[in-house]
């Protein structure tokens, strides 16, 4: 009786093709990972540019409350003391406590930040040493653009520092970025506030 044996083929890979197959699968992998990353980074950006322009916002709208209100200091002061292109003072019931505190903000590098000092003594007075600082808002980009434009009673700009006997309305503005090599992106706030115990044609 003859006996019949079916051999199997053998088949397997060549060393070119499993190169071959190791490069596709690293390119594919350093492609996907390139993406995974970008998509993280164009989220995580969006998310914190977000956020500064929230912080920005608020901190806007309580700058035109209180300026707005600006008032005489408790010991006689102008309402507004100093008003130049990036730092402006003035006073105003910060608080509402029925005591006038001297106002501060200003622009540091990229920082929006806020100073404001209580009346002491006797008679009042504003020491800069009681000074209370906070920053209220980052990633502002404005550099050598005024942050403050100030306008008289007939609309005119006034050159600064401005006479602060001739301001009745300031322009606000910032230019807020996260990442400033992304100008694209940036976000311009503004807002006018008319000084309303100073007002007169306005």
């Amino acid at each position: 009786m003859r006996h019949t044996f079916l051999t199997k083929k053998q088949f397997g890979f060549t060393l070119i093709e499993i190169m071959t197959a190791i490069g596709i699968f690293i390119l594919a992998s350093t492609i996907l990972w390139s993406f995974i990353v970008n998509s993280y980074k164009v989220q995580n950006f969006s998310m914190e540019q977000a956020d500064a322009i929230t912080e920005a916002q608020r901190g806007v709208e309580t700058l035109v409350k209180e300026l707005r209100e600006a008032l005489p200091g408790d010991n006689g002061a102008y309402p507004v003391e100093l008003a130049d292109a990036q730092n402006i003072i003035f006073y105003a019931d910060f608080d509402r406590d029925n005591a006038i505190e001297k106002v501060h903000y200003w622009l540091t590098g990229s920082d929006l930040k806020k100073g404001v000092t209580e009346p002491s003594g006797s008679p009042l007075t504003y020491n800069p040493a009681n000074e209370q600082v906070k920053t209220i808002s980052r990633y502002v980009r404005n550099n050598s653009i005024p942050v403050f434009i100030y306008r008289d009673g007939d609309y005119a700009s006034l050159a600064t520092p401005a006479d602060p006997d001739a301001v009745k309305l300031v322009h606000i503005y910032l230019k807020i970025n996260v990442v400033p090599t992304r100008a694209p992106m940036n976000y311009d706030l503004e807002s006018d506030v008319v000084l309303r115990n100073l007002k007169d044609n306005l």
